[in-house]
């Protein structure tokens, strides 16, 4: 009587059995088509097989090789070098650049570009202008090189191996160093293959015989009606396969993090309020008790708009009050900044330095507290581009207008915003601005850059800010960048990356951090 059969499912015996009848290892993608089974399948079964030592498998690097955009352009046409020595024969041996164009069919730059190609390849050598055809350049006529062969063993694949070209008889290591200058040529790529074979369990297990048990990977309804399904195997679900990505939409990243900012405030109480993005340097920067000769009303830092040549100002005693605290200190009991203050310069048009111009006009409408705003959007500066520096980003400034306002007050309303923002490492630095006493800056660690990083700038208006707009009480006010903090939640090391729009960031960046 003989031994019973094993049963297995019918992928595994189509594995198993390719396997053993192959008697040598196999690539497991070579395996998965030549059973006509998806190769995560396969991989699964393998990987399942090998925990039991019934299959091993051997995991390798090998270097795959693919034509870039500018080796596609080569395999459409000769090489330029090649081009030149066939120009340089039809010359005689000899010619000078401008003569080398029509008859190479490049033009005259190109021509100057390969001489470097030319030269390392020792096809030509060079005196003056003139070109020289060498011995090793009339042999080439006839004879391509590695690199010119490799680029058209690849011109007519997406890519192989280089164990695949070195057995079709390419010196894949020399045809690399001639066109290693060559920037564009070849994309090279590490990628892992799995050979995969029978042990001598796996092969005493076929031996003893296999037979294939069906599999089903679908209940329907006659299944259930006939009973059948129960002796069938029911293949399981196994959820750490590979699986298409399903990328759902959502708001980009940089959005989020202005929403939750604005979420945040309204949570503390606070009422959101708007500004134009242009504004007049009245707002932008008189208001706020910025002297007309500070640097940061110079060309190099702020953008002057060009249409409208004027901004409107506010009335007549708004702009004589400021006027007069700027000059003499008005009726502040400073001493201003001692210049004759223009109003023809506070009328030039500014994309809007910060957003405080949003809060100040806010102050000057209604300058009674209890109240407290805030206003969240771009703003506009002559930054020199860095990781940490952008020309165009986000703020949120704000203010606290209250007869019992507080330095302790500000710290802890900021303290509050980063914490609800998810941060706990930061940090406040004495500082100086113009039209706030005592100041503050506000920095966060940033762990990928190991360094503290400034996200903005906070303090109480001094009484030349408030006192020409109406305001007797303190007032606490802020300007924080987002930028900053969208790098921070996002773990980005350059700013600019929010905005490069790379689509595979922008997928796979979660939603919530």
């Amino acid at each position: 009587m003989s031994a019973s059969k094993t049963a297995v499912p019918e992928n595994e015996y189509k594995v198993l059995d390719a396997l053993f009848k192959r008697g040598e290892p196999l690539l497991l993608r070579d395996l998965a088509a030549e059973i006509g089974v998806d190769q995560s399948q396969v991989s699964a079964i393998c990987l399942a097989r090998a925990e039991i030592d019934h299959i091993s498998i051997d995991e390798r690097s090998q270097l795959e090789l693919r034509l870039g955009a500018k080796g596609r352009e080569l395999a459409d046409a000769p090489f330029p070098e090649r081009a030149i020595i066939g120009a340089l024969y039809k010359l005689g041996g000899s010619g000078e650049i401008p003569e080398l164009a029509d008859p190479s069919g490049l033009d005259k730059k190109a021509v100057g570009q390969s001489l470097r190609w030319l030269k390392q390849k020792g096809w030509a050598e060079q005196k003056g202008r003139t070109i020289t055809l060498t011995a090793a350049g009339r042999a080439a006529m006839n004879a391509k090189l590695a690199d010119e062969k490799l680029v058209a063993a690849l011109a007519s694949v997406e890519s192989k191996s280089e164990a695949e070209l070195v057995a079709e008889g390419h010196d894949v290591a020399a045809a690399r160093a001639l066109l290693a200058g060559r920037s564009g040529v070849l994309d090279e790529r590490e990628r892992k293959s799995r050979l995969v074979a029978l042990t001598d369990a796996g092969r005493a297990l076929v031996k003893g015989g296999l037979t294939a048990r069906k599999q089903i990977t679908q209940l329907t309804d006659e299944l259930l009606r006939s009973g059948e399904w129960r002796d069938a195997d029911i293949r399981p679900y196994d959820v750490t396969l590979a699986a298409e990505p399903i990328y759902a939409g959502k708001s980009h990243p940089m959005v989020s993090i202005i929403e939750q900012t604005r979420r945040v405030f309204l949570e503390m109480g606070f009422d959101e309020i708007q500004s134009p993005y242009v504004e007049s340097s009245f707002w932008d920067f008189d208001a706020l008790f910025q002297p007309q000769d500070h640097p940061a009303r110079d060309m190099q830092d702020t953008f002057y708009v060009a249409r409208p040549a004027q901004a409107q100002l506010p009335d007549e005693a708004t702009v004589q009050s400021v006027k007069a605290t700027h000059e003499d200190g008005g009726s502040t009991e400073s001493l201003g900044w001692r210049y004759d203050w223009d109003v023809e310069l506070s009328r030039r048009p500014v994309l809007r330095t910060h957003a405080t111009a949003a809060t100040i006009r806010a102050l000057a409408k209604k300058p009674k507290g209890p109240r407290k705003v805030f206003c969240v959007g771009p703003v506009f500066r002559r930054e020199t581009v860095d990781y940490k520096h952008l020309p165009v980003f986000h703020q949120v400034d704000g203010v606290v207008i209250d007869a019992k306002a507080s330095f302790a007050n500000l710290l802890g309303t900021l303290a509050t915003f980063y914490r609800k923002m998810g941060f706990s490492r930061f940090d406040f630095r004495p500082a100086f601005f113009p039209y706030t006493e005592p100041s503050v800056e506000v920095f966060v660690w940033l762990e990928k850059k190991g360094d503290w990083v400034e996200m903005g700038g906070a303090g109480m208006f001094r009484p030349e800010v408030t006192q020409p707009l109406g305001c007797d009480e303190p007032v606490l006010a802020w300007g924080l960048g987002l930028e900053r903090l969208a790098m921070f939640r996002y773990e980005l090391s350059n700013i600019s990356e929010l905005y490069r729009a790379r689509l595979s960031w922008l997928k796979e960046t979660p939603l919530c951090r």
